[in-house]
């Protein structure tokens, strides 16, 4: 978890307790352990439960699905942005599934049953369907927040009428898609957004069926980006996205603007202002040096 959330719900009173990575979902030493642990402890407590309530995917059933059917059924076709006035596939990550069962549901019982729906796990997790996908990457450390888990939530549905297709993403796959959205975009967005835009890309690139719906004038393919930056800003990874970054196209320019004498315009020499007498005595300081950062 990163230490923008932590700091956060400190901010709003509440106790932090942190567990290990590495202990697996079933173990005492879990957050899912320690949670029931001290819900047993503390008197009147309660546990949520996003992995079982039947609550998660029913919110985005019942809201999410239709913001976005709406979203896409009120935008007509025209000529220059053509539309099939439908939502031909629904991109999600998964995390307790929550968000991609409710949408699934939505679309398909309410709105187009032939849409397809594609659920993005991390490499490392063993959310996705068949199990064949999980097997090469198993067990192995994921950096991207929100999204993976080491167990299958009782809310996820891993039925193919709902989520019809799996694909997988690693780390620097969702971390490049991240950096393109916001370069390309100016979306401020997390790592499970990326995760979500890379599968959507490889989706759309590799199957028979994802070439097909990418070379269709008018199908409406949809991405969820469900994070924002802040809660990541000092993550290593985002960090060496935004100061490791290529200069803009600016760059040149400015630099040799810099290079120049300054010059003072008309208008700025009628703002001077009459130095005393202390600081006509005093010594020039020496001309500025910039650096270009």
């Amino acid at each position: 978890m990163s230490l923008e959330k932590e700091a956060l719900l400190r901010a709003l009173g509440a106790d932090v307790i942190r567990t290990p990575t590495e202990a697996a979902w079933d173990s005492p030493e879990s957050h899912i352990g320690v949670a029931q642990r001290l819900r047993r402890e503390i008197p009147h407590s309660i546990i949520l439960d996003q992995y079982s309530n039947v609550n998660n995917p029913l919110a985005h059933e019942y809201t999410t699905g239709p913001e976005i059917i709406e979203a896409v059924v009120s935008t007509p076709s025209t000529s220059s942005r053509p539309s099939t006035e439908k939502v031909d596939v629904m991109v999600a990550g998964a995390g307790t599934g929550g968000t991609v069962t409710g949408i699934a549901r939505a679309i398909k019982r309410t709105h187009n049953r032939d849409c397809i729906v594609v659920g993005v796990d991390p490499k490392g997790s063993i959310l996705a369907f068949p199990n064949s996908l999980n097997a090469a990457d198993e067990g192995a450390q994921y950096v991207v927040e929100g999204i993976g888990y080491d167990f299958i939530p009782d809310v996820l549905s891993r039925d193919p009428t709902h989520v019809d297709v799996w694909m997988k993403s690693s780390d620097e796959e969702s971390f490049a898609a991240v950096r393109t959205l916001m370069r390309s975009e100016g979306l401020l967005v997390g790592g499970s957004s990326g995760s979500s835009l890379s599968g959507a890309l490889k989706w759309l690139a590799t199957g028979e069926e994802g070439r097909e719906i990418a070379s269709t004038p008018g199908k409406n393919v949809v991405v969820l980006l469900p994070d924002g930056i802040r809660n990541y800003m000092s993550k290593p990874w985002f960090l060496q996205i935004a100061m490791e970054g290529e200069p803009s196209h600016l760059a040149g320019i400015i630099a040799q603007a810099l290079q120049k004498p300054a010059e003072v315009s008309r208008d700025e020499a009628k703002l001077s202002v009459k130095p005393t007498e202390a600081q006509a005595r005093a010594p020039s300081p020496p001309p500025a040096s910039y650096q270009l950062i």
